[in-house]
């Protein structure tokens, strides 16, 4: 347990849980208010609460801690590190779950969390994914990426979601959640593998 007390320490987990809790609080105070999606090829009538949208902050925040300004001394760690980088991913989706709780305690309802969930869930795999291929420092860049053209493209003339916009949908959808797991998955094993790369700004 002491290690990977020092392994979160050294990440800055707790400075980057205490910005993403403060994301989490603003979310709770407007649980009930909803974002527009502003679909620029036809005229929608579209938006998803706000506690739906957050989770992108949430993963994007948390994604920035997964690699270490202490690479050359992990390299050399007697300890097998693979486990510790499992153990974390773990810890960062439990606190990402959380975090996307926190609007129930304001009204919000189970079917909105649920959505949060699979949305923070499949977020979170793109923001590891994206550590992975780019350095902690750009963790946002593919959830960002993602969910740029969701918003612009993401409903269709039917006032309804595209099938490949996962993080718009109901929280009942089966395939949506698919894609979320899938993504967490792909990004939980990037991120558990890789090499303990120093943060752009170490490196520097």
């Amino acid at each position: 347990m002491s290690a990977l007390l020092a392994f979160v320490r050294c990440r800055g987990l707790p400075r980057a849980a205490g910005a993403a809790l403060l994301v989490a609080l603003a979310a709770t105070a407007f649980a009930g208010q909803r974002v527009a999606v502003p679909e620029f090829r036809h005229l929608v009538d579209f938006s998803v609460p706000v506690a739906e949208v957050v989770p992108l902050a949430h993963a994007m925040v948390l994604a920035t801690t997964l690699f270490s300004p202490m690479a050359d001394l992990e390299q050399t760690a007697a300890q097998p590190m693979g486990r510790l980088r499992g153990g974390y991913v773990m810890v960062l989706l439990a606190l990402a779950l959380g975090l996307s709780a926190l609007p129930l305690l304001t009204g919000a309802t189970a079917e909105v969390y649920g959505s949060a969930a699979r949305n923070v869930v499949g977020f979170l795999g793109l923001a590891m994914i994206s550590a992975r291929l780019f350095g902690s420092g750009l963790a946002w860049l593919l959830p960002l990426g993602m969910f740029g053209p969701t918003l612009l493209l993401g409903v269709g003339r039917d006032n309804a979601p595209e099938p490949w916009a996962w993080s718009l949908h109901a929280s009942s959808s089966t395939p949506a959640a698919l894609v979320a797991v899938a993504l967490w998955l792909t990004g939980a094993v990037a991120a558990a593998t890789g090499r303990p790369r120093q943060t752009e700004r170490a490196e520097q």
